[in-house]
């Protein structure tokens, strides 16, 4: 059975020597944990080939500097539902981040907080999402707090949790959409993962599995049974009912299921695949962007993760339309080395690499971004 690292992460916060980009935070962070425990954190679908693409999509896709550009004055903040942020940055929602270091999801919302970026916390967590809230709103120069959910076939439990969240002073929720069964993740299986004792999602606690269904010769289980509890598009009303928080949903691909979003009142829409680790051979969500911020006609901010590692990815997305990238593996990779020091150290990494991006290219702000794509993409209409 797997256990989390040591607790000689707590001791020992220093970044490991010669850990100067994302890449070396992940090449250091596979020495330190076990087989099962990197295959569920970091494995995916499949023969993870959806994994692989979106980190190709954006390496693939060039950019074209313009040169003696004003530029003094310049600066990173964008809007996104009201808010200003100091960069368009936010930590994906990931679970069980004990994993990952004992101090799991609180070092994540330290050192998120403390950077300014934006924090989704997973549904899935190790940690009380109250405590995470209070740590986190505390940081004055914080970003936005968002809570991430997966509608559960218990509508009681689920409301009950929306509550929670909202009282504990989340933001926003984040409904996925992508995941109604658990993707083939062939290396988690392989590695024979399981939750270590003291590791949970302790937000579920006290919710039930459904009953089985009878099956009947022929039926499947997946089809016939699990299927039957899956969310769609009538949910969403029923979501935005219960809750005064504005919803955003997480997990889109298709232009069309982007305009069903708006259409259905959500505040926003996430381009994801969920790291490759649902649905192998998915289009890469750099490929994906385009379509969905034109089918959205600025109706709604665009958000974007999925093979984000550089800060020239983060100035390709915003270029392409986005509002904001979210990022995922990176920062658990910084957890793994050194705690919140690692997740600070990931943060601080992206954010000078987009400035320096920016720099170079010409973009005084991102509103300038668009011009710094090698390939011409329509200008999408900013939200109203």
């Amino acid at each position: 059975m797997p256990t989390p690292p040591s607790s000689s992460h707590r001791a020992h916060p220093q970044l490991p020597d010669g850990v100067v980009t994302l890449s070396d935070h992940e090449r250091h962070a596979r020495s330190l944990l076990d087989e099962s425990a990197w295959a569920y954190l970091f494995g995916a679908a499949g023969d993870e080939l959806t994994l692989a693409s979106n980190l190709r999509a954006w390496q693939e896709m060039t950019l074209l500097p313009r040169v003696l550009r004003p530029l003094a004055g310049g600066h990173t903040r964008v809007e996104l539902l009201g808010r200003t942020l100091a960069h368009p940055i936010l930590i994906a929602p990931m679970a069980y981040q004990r994993l990952a270091h004992p101090d799991g999801e609180h070092a994540t919302a330290l050192a998120t907080a403390a950077l300014g970026a934006g924090l989704v916390f997973s549904t899935q967590a190790s940690a009380p999402l109250e405590e995470i809230a209070s740590m986190f709103l505390r940081e004055a120069g914080r970003g936005p707090l968002w809570f991430q959910l997966y509608l559960q076939h218990d509508r009681g439990f689920t409301q009950a949790l929306v509550q929670r969240a909202e009282a504990a002073g989340y933001e926003a929720l984040v409904l996925t959409v992508d995941a109604p069964v658990q993707g083939a993740r062939d290396r988690e299986r392989r590695s024979g993962f399981r939750l270590p004792q003291g590791v949970a999602a302790v937000n579920l606690d006290g919710l039930r599995a459904p009953a089985a269904r009878p099956l009947t010769t022929g039926q499947s289980a997946l089809f016939d049974d699990l299927l039957c509890h899956a969310p769609s598009w009538d949910h969403i009303a029923w979501l935005r009912s219960i809750t005064r928080l504005p919803v955003l949903l997480k997990g889109i691909l298709h232009p069309d299921d982007a305009r069903q979003a708006v259409a259905c009142g959500a505040a926003g829409v996430i381009v994801s695949n969920h790291g490759g680790r649902t649905l192998d051979t998915a289009v890469s969500t750099a490929s994906a962007l385009p379509a969905v911020v034109q089918a959205v006609q600025g109706a709604v901010p665009v958000l974007v993760d999925g093979g984000i590692r550089r800060g020239t990815d983060v100035l390709k997305a915003i270029g392409l339309g986005a509002s904001a990238v979210l990022l995922g593996r990176p920062a658990l990779h910084g957890l793994t080395n050194a705690g919140a020091t690692g997740v600070a150290h990931v943060l601080r990494l992206l954010r000078d690499e987009l400035e320096i991006a920016m720099a170079l290219t010409g973009c005084r702000t991102l509103a300038d971004a668009p011009d710094a794509l090698a390939t011409v993409h329509p200008r999408p209409r900013p939200p109203a």
